[in-house]
């Protein structure tokens, strides 16, 4: 007998169906859900702890979000055959739902929460990552754990012209933007995607037509919770509180921790310090004997310190390190730093520096990509590292984390955009940003320094890329606020917004947008685009000073390409039986040789940095690939002896019949004597047989010819 489901359903304007159904599957979670669109169908669940460990005063929320590869029938590769550590990909759609929903949780509700968003079937026709997030939210929404949702997540695109909401992977490929945007009934949470160098209008008119849909999408989750009656949510006490003590640190700290924020001193360290003495004093003056609960003095602190810092910039529209709101800080940046990288290049803003690297590869050097949804090759990849000592700390590299994933990526959606077309890029690119100094937006570092190392390594990108981080500090009651350029981390820890805008001279290539705070008008969102196009302008003109457009040439020791095409059939011939032709070219020159098929023909790719390697091994192709012609006079070996003739290569893997006949003026009794085996001699194509195609040489047409008749 089938359990009591419980379903709703949500209609998008295209007439295409979500469902949401609930009471069959993962009943001993707190809160679980089958999101279905089309075929595909993901499972989300959540379990959340009744009480908070001692002493935390944060909230554990892991977000892992999974695709089966039963999901599409694949059978995983690898020895293990089955499911392992997240990919990137993964990661990445777990990261867009940590940051949606996280800030929708009560800011005192500090229980370990663990939501786990699994793809159970997949359809071709609909891509699952904007769906996770509604699902997330939908398994909250079911459960009684406390969540101030709901919230949902759809991907936004512009196709032909017209915005659409969750299109087809195919459409997709047409698309001049695509945003993944995350709202709830009354403003936007996330915002992530990229575009073809859009207007600022663009992006905020696909921001405003998503919400839309969001809204809808919230609307059937709250009638879900009154269906299956978990509108009242469980109680629970996570937070001691000691209001006789925040009022005694709030009297004698916030105005000296106000008086230390307005000294607007630039140096990180330094400004670390002076805030850390206020707060060492005050616990030392407090004594041991005192009838407080130390363990809130720390958050409490950080509570006045916060309010003292926005404070500040509320009402002096000053900063931390004394700049004006839409003040950069001062920029510098140099190329070709490392004499033997590809390209590179240090930028350095503030105290935040990455040192970039560009290196160019041949499609050996693709990235497989073998997903339970996507498969296939990259071309273009980019990493970012994230030391501590960038930071001044102690900590164990353990790998790229979610951070550095998440991180590297929008950097990479931001270059990607102004790359050569695929056809007529041969190169695999790597870029790699490793952080040195980060205090505020290193991932917009590594865009800014990404596009001056393609510009040294001699990419003919379309035009240089620079990227900008924008902080917001605002003050509900009043509707004060101030829009911050070029955020440091301390602005990005105690502000409202982290918005990060990449683009061109022309427009954005990508963005990524979080919002701490409810109810952001659109026309704040607008005025903070515009600030961040200023100030991508300001940081491209500071670049430009540096290197304002791709070098003409290539590194002495990069990698040439060169390219040819030849016909399907003599595939073959260059390859050779086993390998062996193309294998023994690439040992003799060194060149590095790439064939495949393409559109029916053969496409031809040699890299070398030697360019006299390169010449050797293109002559070589030209001979094995060269059409023979009647009339021309070829050197070739004599393969072997018969005792009608000789068979002579004269082409790479191209035989013909030297007949005795041919062979001299002179009649020839027998082969003995006349030539060995090895030898090389001149021939000529005199006819090639129509039915059997075979080849026919001629030494003799190459002799004078005897004034009298010879015997």
């Amino acid at each position: 007998m089938l359990p009591n489901l419980i379903t709703k359903t949500i209609q998008l304007q295209d007439g295409r169906e979500i469902t949401i159904e609930t009471g069959a599957l993962a009943k001993q979670a707190d809160g679980s859900v089958v999101v279905r669109m089309g075929n595909a169908m993901i499972l989300a669940t959540v379990v959340a702890k009744k009480d908070a460990l001692e002493g935390v005063d944060f909230l554990p929320l892991s977000v892992d979000y999974q695709e089966k590869f039963a999901s599409s029938g694949k059978i995983p590769g690898g020895f293990l055959k089955r499911e392992g550590r997240l990919s990137d990909y993964e990661i990445l759609i777990s990261r867009i739902v940590d940051r949606a929903i996280r800030p929708i949780f009560p800011d005192d509700y500090h229980a370990d929460t663990q939501v786990a968003i699994t793809l159970m079937s997949y359809d071709s026709e609909v891509l699952p990552d904007c769906l996770a997030g509604l699902a997330a939210s939908a398994a909250l929404s079911v459960s009684d754990i406390p969540f101030n949702g709901p919230i949902s997540e759809v991907r936004v695109a512009k196709i032909d012209g017209k915005l659409v909401i969750n299109p087809s992977p195919k459409s997709l490929e047409q698309a001049t933007l695509e945003f993944i945007v995350a709202g709830s009934l009354d403003y936007i949470l996330m915002v992530e995607g990229e575009a073809n160098e859009i207007a600022e209008e663009e992006m905020l008119e696909a921001m405003q037509f998503a919400h839309e849909e969001i809204k809808r999408h919230c609307q059937a989750q709250i009638e879900l919770t009154a269906m299956v009656g978990k509108e009242i949510k469980r109680t629970y006490s996570h937070e001691k509180s000691d209001a006789a003590l925040y009022d005694k640190m709030k009297a004698e700290l916030y105005d000296k921790l106000f008086a230390s924020v307005s000294k607007q001193i630039a140096n990180k360290t330094e400004r670390s310090a002076l805030i850390k003495a206020i707060k060492d004093e005050f616990v030392a003056n407090l004594g041991t004997e005192h009838e407080f609960e130390a363990s809130l003095i720390g958050p409490y602190f950080h509570k006045i310190h916060k309010e003292a810092a926005r404070n500040l910039t509320l009402e002096t529209k000053k900063r931390l390190d004394g700049r004006a709101l839409n003040e950069i800080r001062p920029i510098w940046s140099v190329v070709d730093y490392l004499p033997s990288a590809h390209g590179s290049a240090v930028f350095t803003r503030g105290e935040t520096q990455s040192v970039t690297t560009c290196t160019l590869g041949t499609k050996m050097d693709e990235q497989m990509i073998d997903g339970a949804v996507i498969s296939g090759y990259n071309k273009f990849y980019l990493h970012y590292n994230f030391p501590g000592f960038s930071t001044g700390e102690v900590k164990p590299n353990r790998g790229p984390g979610r951070r550095e994933v998440g991180h590297g990526n929008l950097a990479m959606r931001a270059l990607k955009k102004v790359l050569p077309p695929v056809e007529e890029n041969p190169y695999t690119i790597r870029i790699v940003s490793d952080i040195l100094e980060s205090n505020g937006s290193s991932s917009m570092a590594t865009v800014c320094a990404g596009s001056l190392a393609l510009m040294d390594a001699g990419i003919p990108i379309k035009a240089p890329v620079t990227g900008i981080a924008m902080g917001m500090i605002s003050d509900a009651k009043t509707g004060n606020y101030a829009i911050l350029s070029d955020i440091l981390g301390d602005e990005d820890h105690l502000g409202d917004m982290d918005f990060k805008v990449t683009g061109t001279e022309k427009g954005i290539t990508a963005c990524q947008m979080d919002l701490k705070v409810e109810g952001l008008d659109y026309s704040v969102l607008k005025e903070a685009l515009y600030q961040a196009k200023e100030g991508r302008l300001h940081i491209l003109s500071e670049i430009s000073k540096t290197l304002a457009a791709p070098k003409t040439d290539l590194k002495p020791h990069t990698p040439r390409s060169f390219m040819m095409w030849i016909p399907k059939e003599l595939i073959g011939a260059v390859i050779g039986p086993g390998g062996k032709v193309i294998q023994e070219i690439q040992k003799d020159t060194g060149a590095t040789i790439i064939i495949e098929e393409v559109e029916n023909q053969g496409k031809i790719n040699v890299f070398s940095a030697n360019q006299a390697n390169m010449d050797a091994a293109i002559k070589r192709i030209k001979a094995i690939v060269a059409q023979p012609e009647i009339g021309e006079v070829y050197t070739g070996k004599v393969k072997n002896i018969q005792p009608f003739g000789a068979f002579v290569e004269f082409m790479p893997g191209k035989d013909g019949l030297l007949h005795i006949s041919e062979i001299k003026w002179e009649r020839l009794e027998s082969m003995e004597g006349v030539l060995e085996p090895g030898e090389e001699i001149s021939v000529k194509l005199i006819d090639v047989d129509k039915k059997t195609g075979k080849f026919k040489l001629s030494r003799k047409a190459l002799l004078p010819k005897p004034e009298k008749p010879v015997s």
